[in-house]
């Protein structure tokens, strides 16, 4: 047992009000934990409490007795013996009567009765809860918290302990009116509602004694009706107004004895014009018909069919003019939703009473005089709005009530079906009872609009009902039901005469509504259940057909064409998801074999962004289509590539006719359109679709193979580059999919297809030595690669880049020597695959070594040893032999040297610009050399520090264009080291990304930068360095640069004035001004902008009226707004040269510019408090 002192010690830090609520509630843990590990009993607690329960102090005594009660609430499932429970439940029942402490006796009195096992209270001690409850409490004197734990405490009583509670009869019931009259706060109304819901539900005997109470109650309740709950209180932020309003409503619901006070109530309020309480009515009326008798209902009939139509109507917009004409029932206004309510109530009314309400629409009078007087109207523009909601109204009831039930259904149609058929001209020559064909149905006459579209409401319930019934599956489907004899009979003549509305249908508004009526009607007939059961193959093939026919030759009509491609999408899908295995076949036969045929079709009358449209939306409509598009565009694309191969045979051995000319670009042109459609399309829907993956790396081996058979490949037309871009972008795609063991297939196949190129023989017997000899022969000619190298190694190299790091790449040191001899031959892809290459290769090597591997330790060594120069003649040899030591790194020098080589410098420079990237974003330290050769670059002499060249060594002008070219190339790598490419390199193409990479090589570079450009004497030269500072800091996280503003703001400004002298250099310009507004509504560079505000103003002024860039301008503007919150002393001498350079920008040709304009000046004419003189 614990010391009794460290008990006491915590019971009275718990009654002591002068604690804290963190003293209290800990005091309170550690009792509860003493009770659960039993160190103490509850009889030893209570014993040690007496004084506290007993005392006369009424705020000791309140504390005291709330203890006790809270720590029982934490014991629920500690087992208590019966003598224990009934002892504590007879003192907290007892201490109800004491109001001073009324909270702790709640408390306990609720611990105990919602205990469920282990012991618990019985219905004897449970009685005299409820006795003391309703003979002391006066529930709505109370403050909120304790009325709520009134209502849990009556709540609890009501569904713990029934039987006990009911024995009070007509107490109990008298008790609970007293108690939730009058109640407002949100979180007692919830407890109430549902007190009420309990008790009508404990006395549901129609004599017994609720029935002499149901109006009073009701009375109560029906002053919250509706619910009007608009600024809920911060601690009724759990209590929504829609979790009031079902509560309610599974009060007025409770019970049958409510039905006369509710449903006049209801009606009443259908009334209203507020629109809440209509959808508040209409969802009280459709749930409490499900509760109260049929019989009961019924009675009200008349008076809820009036309203219902009432509803129906007054929401009944003009259901064919809607924006997109998707559907006549658009959700989202409030008026459809109290129509879809209205719908609602109505179709309930139906399930429970079929025969009685059908048989009410059906003699309605406005029914019958829409039927009557359906084919008065030829065009929807002769009905007037009045007739057109009537008959929306009407159609929307018919659909309600036959997608009921069967039987319903049948009704419906039996009644109303016929005289449609024959208001549509579809005369009947048999109308005897038994089923027909189609053969008995003959089109008479021009349809009109009403029919059209109460037909289609029909079709569409009963399609409906066929395919959402588990117990109407398509197997299951009785052909004998009217409706489906019906359907058989007609189904044939209303293909026929919907697709009559679409060949004949123009533009303009009646027509549209034509238009989407025959859409409908043929989407809804293709979509039965069943097979063939309601529509014969040969019928839906043709509603198949009439699409197609409008996608590929009504183009011009775009909402119509946009329609069918949505009706063929909707069909395939449900084609696709209730496995019509007999459908499913004709979908592909047809739609998708023509999706196919019109993607690779040499017709280009038809606009491709339309043809990509219908091929990927009919593709995704199901995941079986998608497989058979994507393989019919990959034969295709191997058809159209093998066409080009082709043409250009052709031309090499034969004289070139125009005909092969025109057949090679058309073929180019169609190859380009597939290949668009692959990448943008395709690849990203597959990409989220399981089960593409070897279909994908089976069309990528393919693809090589193709490549490999083409012996001798010339292409020689306009726009090859473009077709190159499109067949490596897919390539990458295609690979970055691929698990690890599919891409080990791909880099095989390809490495096999590259053995075989002209440009460089790859074997693996080979020493290192040899094939450096082979790639110094190669450079050594300096010819462009051939078409079909150019090809091969352009998707080889595009393969390298979409691959995973754990993908085994053959040969890794001979890829590395032939992508550094294709890079200098001025193939700058397999400088990004160098990169995608560097950043993936292992830190070290496996322990199974293969042969021809390499680690990225490895690998740098070769792309830094390999002596490029070392068979070129005119002494080029000896000044760049590479030392015996190996240290002297020769690719660094064919950067900084030899000016006369200059044009096979500038792609050495790319490449290292893109290995250091690979290498910087993996966090490898060797970056820190390749930026030290672009900065060595950038300095005329190649010296960091030493003075400048001297521009009269250069032998001639050209010469010394094509060293600031070198320079240039030099700078522009910083963009490359620090921005984000969509082309490799990124977590799509799975690069190792090191988190913070960016901030890191910005903290390194800027140290060195910084000084360079003081230092530097040469315009050039400076120029060069303020655009790799420029480059380096556009793509630096704005947090890490308003940590450095100081430094950074005053070279930013410079940068910005000298570069400004380069039109060629707003691009660079607008990173950098990007840059310094991030810096002016930064807090952390608020001192820095304070300290240099003068300058940064003067700045901004010059950029007001830059010339050369509309977004220059407008941001220089918004600048300027900005610096107009600085300190009054700061910015006010310079106030009238921003005026005047803001008066000018008001005339800007931009109108973007102007509106900021306006914004500046205000912002900077408020700074004065007298009217300034511009």
């Amino acid at each position: 047992m614990a010391e009794p002192t460290q008990l006491t010690q915590y019971i009275e830090s718990y009654v002591d009000a002068s604690r804290s609520l963190s003293q209290q509630a800990a005091s309170l843990d550690a009792i509860v934990l003493l009770l659960k590990n039993d160190a103490v009993t509850i009889g030893s607690l209570v014993k040690e409490m007496e004084m506290y329960l007993t005392t006369t102090d009424d705020i000791i005594r309140a504390r005291g007795i709330l203890l006790l009660g809270e720590a029982l609430s934490h014991l629920s499932s500690k087992p208590l013996d019966n003598t224990t429970i009934h002892s504590l439940i007879a003192f907290f029942t007892e201490r109800l009567a004491d109001w001073r402490a009324l909270r702790g006796a709640l408390v306990g009195c609720l611990a105990l009765i919602r205990r469920r096992s282990n012991g618990i209270i019985t219905g004897i001690d449970a009685k005299v809860v409820a006795e003391s409850y309703l003979q002391n409490l006066q529930v709505q004197s109370l403050a909120q918290y304790d009325r709520k734990l009134c209502f849990e405490l009556l709540e609890c009583l009501l569904e713990n302990c029934p039987a006990a509670v009911a024995s009070l009869g007509e107490d109990l019931i008298y008790g609970i009116c007293e108690a939730i009259d009058g109640e407002k706060d949100p979180q007692c109304l919830m407890l109430t509602f549902h007190i009420v819901e309990v008790l009508g539900k404990l006395f549901p005997d129609p004599s017994g004694p609720f029935s002499s109470f149901a109006g009073d109650i009701f009375s109560i309740l029906g002053c919250y009706f509706p619910i009007h709950f608009t600024h809920p209180k911060a601690e009724d932020v759990d209590v929504k107004r829609d979790d009031l309003s079902r509560a309610l409503m599974l009060a007025f619901s409770s019970t049958p004895l409510f039905e006369p006070f509710a449903m006049p109530l209801l009606l009443e309020k259908l009334s209203s014009s507020l629109p809440t309480a209509k959808v508040d009515s209409l969802k009280y009326l459709s749930y409490c018909t499900l509760k109260f008798r049929a019989d009961r209902i019924a009675e009200h009939a008349g008076a809820i069919w009036s309203s219902l139509k009432d509803a129906i109507y007054s929401s009944g917009e003009e259901p064919m003019l809607s924006s997109d004409l998707e559907s006549v029932d658009s959700p989202g206004s409030e008026k459809n939703e109290i129509a879809t309510e209205a719908l609602l109530l109505l179709e309930n009314l139906i399930v429970q009473n079929n025969n009685f309400f059908l048989s009410m629409i059906i003699s309605d009078e406005e029914v019958k005089m829409i039927f009557n007087t359906i084919t008065s109207y030829k065009s929807y523009n002769e009905i007037s709005l009045q007739s057109k909601q009537k008959l929306h109204m009407v159609g929307r009831i018919l659909y309600v009530c036959a997608k009921v039930s069967v039987s319903s259904c049948n009704r419906i149609f039996e009644s109303y079906f016929p005289r449609l058929m024959e208001a549509l001209g579809i005369l009947v020559e048999n109308t005897s009872g038994a089923c027909h064909s189609n053969e008995n149905c003959v089109k008479a006459k021009q349809p009109n609009y009403g029919s059209f579209y109460l037909s289609i409401k029909l079709l569409g319930a009963c399609r409906d009902l066929s395919t959402s019934s588990d117990n109407l599956a398509s197997q299951c489907i009785s052909t004998n039901e009217t409706y489906c004899c019906l359907l058989q009979r007609f189904s044939t003549s209303l293909t026929e005469t919907f697709s009559a509305a679409l060949a004949t249908s123009t533009s303009g508004p009646a027509q549209d509504v034509d238009m989407y009526l025959g859409v409908k009607g043929l989407q809804i007939l293709a979509t039965f259940p069943g097979g063939y059961l309601f529509l014969s193959k040969l019928t839906f093939d043709n509603i198949l057909m009439t699409f197609l026919s409008i996608i590929t030759v009504d183009f011009n009509k775009t909402l119509l064409w946009n329609q069918a491609l949505k009706a063929l999408v909707q069909i395939g899908s449900f084609v696709h998801g209730c496995n019509e295995s007999d459908k499913e076949m004709s979908y592909v036969d047809i739609v998708v074999g023509k999706m196919i045929l019109l993607a690779s079709s040499p017709d280009f009358s038809m606009p491709w962004s339309l043809k990509l449209t219908a091929i990927s939306s009919i593709g995704m409509s199901g995941q079986k289509y998608m497989l058979k598009v994507f393989l019919g565009l990959e034969e295709a694309i191997r058809a159209n590539l093998a066409e080009i191969y082709v043409c250009m045979i052709k031309k090499k051995i034969y004289v070139l006719y125009s005909c092969l000319v025109q057949g090679n670009l058309k073929s180019a042109k169609i190859l380009l359109q597939l290949l668009e459609c692959y990448s943008d399309e395709l690849l990203p829907w597959i990409q989220k679709t399981e089960g593409f993956e070897e279909v994908l790396m089976q069309f990528v081996v393919n693809l090589w193979n193709q490549i490999e058979n083409f012996n001798a490949f010339t292409v020689a037309f306009h726009g090859k580059e473009s077709l190159l871009d499109a067949i490596m972008k897919v390539m990458k795609d295609a690979v970055a999919f691929c698990s690890v063991e599919s891409q080990n297939v791909i880099i095989y196949k390809a490495y096999g297809v590259l053995s075989s190129s002209t440009f460089l023989p790859l074997k693996e017997s080979l020493s290192e030595n040899s094939v450096q000899l082979e790639c110094f022969r190669a450079i050594q000619q300096m010819d462009r690669l051939s078409s079909r190298d150019e090809w091969i190694h352009s998707l080889f190299a595009s393969v390298i880049i979409a691959l995973r790091p754990q993908t085994h790449i053959p040969n890794t040191r001979i890829v590395l020597h032939l992508f550094i001899t294709a890079l200098l031959k001025g193939h700058v892809t397999t400088a990004e695959a160098l990169g995608s290459l560097v950043n993936k290769l292992d830190q070290k090597s496996n322990d199974a070594c293969i042969s021809g591997d390499c680690t990225i330790e490895e690998a740098m060594d070769i792309i830094f040893s390999i002596n490029l120069l070392c068979s070129f003649g005119n002494g080029s040899s000896g000044r760049f032999d590479r030392t015996r030591n190996g240290d002297e790194m020769d690719l660094i020098k064919l950067c900084l040297d030899a000016p006369n080589l200059a044009w096979i410098k500038i792609p050495a420079i790319v490449g290292l610009a893109w290995i250091g990237k690979g290498l910087l974003m993996r966090g490898h330290e060797k970056v820190k050399d390749i930026t030290m050769v672009f900065l060595n670059c950038l300095l005329s002499d190649g010296e960091i520090g030493a003075s400048p060249l001297k521009h009269g060594s250069l032998e001639n002008n050209g010469e010394q264009d094509m060293q600031q070219s070198v320079m240039k190339s030099a700078s522009d790598a910083f963009q490359i080291l620090m921005s984000d490419s969509e082309l490799c390199l990124n977590r799509k193409y799975h690069a190792i990304v090191r988190p913070l990479y960016k901030q890191r090589f910005f903290s390194s570079i800027m140290p060195i930068l910084y000084p360079l450009i003081t230092k530097s004497d040469s315009s050039f030269s400076k120029s060069l360095l303020y655009r790799a500072f420029a480059h380096v800091i556009s793509d630096t996280p704005l947090s890490v640069i308003s940590n450095d503003a100081k430094k950074l703001v005053p070279v930013l400004l410079d940068g910005l004035t000298l570069l400004g002298k380069d039109v060629l250099d707003k691009d660079i310009m607008y990173g950098l001004l990007l840059v310094l507004s991030g810096i002016l509504t930064d807090t952390n560079g608020k001192e820095a902008v304070i300290e240099n505000a003068h300058i940064i103003i003067k700045c901004l002024i010059e950029l007001v009226a830059y010339p050369h860039m509309m977004l220059i301008r407008e941001t220089a503007v918004q600048c300027l707004v900005a610096m107009s919150e600085l300190p009054h002393t700061r910015i006010y001498p310079v106030r009238i040269q921003v005026l005047q350079a803001i008066s000018k920008a008001l005339d800007d040709p931009k109108r973007a510019v102007r509106q900021e304009a306006v914004r500046c000046r205000q912002a900077w004419a408020s700074i004065a408090s007298r009217s300034l003189h511009y």
